[in-house]
């Protein structure tokens, strides 16, 4: 069971809720609190058997906006009742699930420092404050290149304060990932901000969940996995949150089946609606690993700007693209690259199609 307070409600309205919740055996009260994009919600969870606690006594206290019951499995991430807010946070000056599309771009496998600065500096005079950088790469083979790991570390950091890249998407494999990353930082004098993703493969390692769910440091962009349910992977990131880190992205990123051909999966990108009505997160979009290529359509688009439309049309609040300054140099999947020449196209077209999307929106609106 789940109850929300009102925004303005003062913390003897919190101690009154707890206090009545006390009153029933085998209950116990925890308190969150969720900045939402309009404003903070301050819920108390009731965990335990509450299938016999009624709901009245807290519906007659002051102060309380609603009580849910939780039949979902995912009821900290997931959106109960009437709740419409969507959990926007800001890392670093960056706000992610408010109303501006972040574009995440950058090299899927860090090889050069050269790359590395050509790619940041080619973000930073199109605007862009974010990037993704993956340093740790768990590879479907043993043998292709697994990433530089922590000795890129520092002079991608350096890079990123250099060109004014606020935060940098960066996956781990590993908690021992984590620590590096944050001395890494540190040593460097703390010049950018990093948002730690959850690979696809590692949707279901559930330790390493834990571990980015404990840590309150960093945000989670977290990937749909690429052969399970939806609800799995719901599920999976309820991991995270559980563990006290609630500011996470869910990403799509296609799903892994013969029928997606011949793009390198099934784009999934119809189920940004679906992730937003059953979850209160944020969604970003892969069109890079959903897609695998750049075949362009008769329209002179390629097949990844066509589906980045789809998703924030859809109402994605941020993409995950992979760029690389050379594709055919790239150590990790240069063939669905873009190149520089295309960010500026990228960036016009997004823009482009999240007008729209507000126009679309502000229909629904006055429908409903």
């Amino acid at each position: 069971m789940i109850i929300t307070l009102d925004p303005e409600a003062p913390k003897s309205a919190v101690d009154a809720v707890i206090a009545q919740a006390e009153r029933y055996q085998g209950v116990t009260t925890k308190l969150y609190e969720f900045v939402g994009s309009g404003a903070t919600v301050r819920e108390v969870h009731l965990i335990g058997s509450t299938r016999a606690v009624p709901t009245e006594p807290f519906e007659a206290l002051a102060g309380v906006r609603a009580v849910n019951r939780v039949s979902v499995k995912y009821r900290l991430i997931g959106r109960h009742g009437k709740d419409t807010q969507t959990h926007a946070f800001e890392h670093n000056g960056v706000t992610f699930g408010g109303d501006q599309v972040q574009i995440i771009a950058g090299l899927c496998a860090v090889d050069t420092r050269e790359h590395v600065d050509q790619m940041l500096a080619a973000l930073a005079k199109e605007g862009i404050r974010t990037t993704r950088m993956g340093a740790y790469k768990p590879r479907t083979s043993p043998y292709d290149f697994q990433g530089l790991g922590k000795q890129c570390l520092p002079w991608v950091f350096e890079s990123c304060g250099k060109h004014g890249i606020k935060v940098v998407a960066m996956e781990v494999t590993d908690a021992r990932q984590i620590e590096e990353i944050d001395r890494a930082l540190q040593e460097a004098g703390n010049p950018t901000g990093v948002m730690l993703q959850i690979g696809t493969r590692n949707t279901q390692a559930f330790e390493l969940l834990r571990s980015v769910g404990q840590q309150q440091q960093f945000p989670v962009l977290f990937k749909r996995g690429m052969g399970i349910t939806l609800e799995e992977s719901l599920n999976a990131c309820e991991y995270v949150a559980s563990e006290g880190n609630g500011r996470i992205i869910f990403c799509l990123r296609g799903v892994k089946t013969h029928l997606g051909d011949p793009h390198r999966n099934l784009v999934d990108f119809a189920h940004v609606p679906v992730v937003r009505r059953q979850t209160r997160l944020p969604v970003c979009i892969d069109p890079s690993h959903s897609v695998g290529r750049l075949d362009a359509a008769p329209d002179g688009l390629t097949d990844v700007f066509h589906v980045v439309g789809q998703g924030i049309i859809a109402g994605a609040t941020a993409v995950l693209v992979d760029f690389h300054p050379r594709p055919q140099a790239a150590l990790c999947d240069g063939p669905q690259a873009l190149t520089l020449d295309q960010l500026p196209t990228l960036v016009r077209y997004a823009d482009v199609v999240q007008r729209a999307y507000r126009e679309v929106r502000a229909l629904g609106e006055t429908a409903g």
